[in-house]
């Protein structure tokens, strides 16, 4: 993705305030699924064809994980190894969601459309976040 892209994406050209953008928003979608999770386990275990007590788990665990992401966010220059971490995190995610809906979910249509979707996005944060830590390396700091 150009510099262009990241900067019209972000509603900036300044390095680091994109990277904590693409954090914060990263964080705010995650600790809303998270939430989502925690308070709609049942029905929503139902809709996805999931059990309960793995969206209570998954949720759980998102609550922590968007709060890290979302401290990050706050940083005024979020470092580097952190923010390394929070993408490799994404794209593990990823990878295990497409996994384990081939390997282990029996999920519904609802599911499986869900499953996939979450991991693009997920995927999607890590290359935003990716692009605006290397625009930041890259410019006069």
């Amino acid at each position: 993705m150009s510099t262009h892209q990241l900067a019209a994406l972000a509603r900036t050209a300044e390095p680091r305030l994109m990277l904590r953008r693409f954090l914060a928003l990263d964080a705010a979608v995650t600790g809303t699924n998270a939430l989502a999770y925690l308070a709609l386990s049942g029905p929503l275990g139902r809709y996805l064809g999931a059990g309960s007590g793995l969206l209570l788990a998954l949720g759980a665990f998102l609550a922590v994980y968007a709060g890290c992401v979302g401290l990050l966010a706050t940083r005024t220059r979020p470092p580097a190894p952190a923010v390394r971490a929070v993408v490799e995190a994404n794209l593990a995610w990823a990878a295990v969601s497409f996994v384990a809906l081939a390997l282990w979910l029996t999920p519904t249509t609802a599911g499986a459309v869900w499953t996939v979707l979450q991991a693009v996005v997920v995927t999607g944060f890590a290359l935003l976040q990716y692009g605006a830590l290397r625009q930041g390396q890259g410019s006069s700091e």
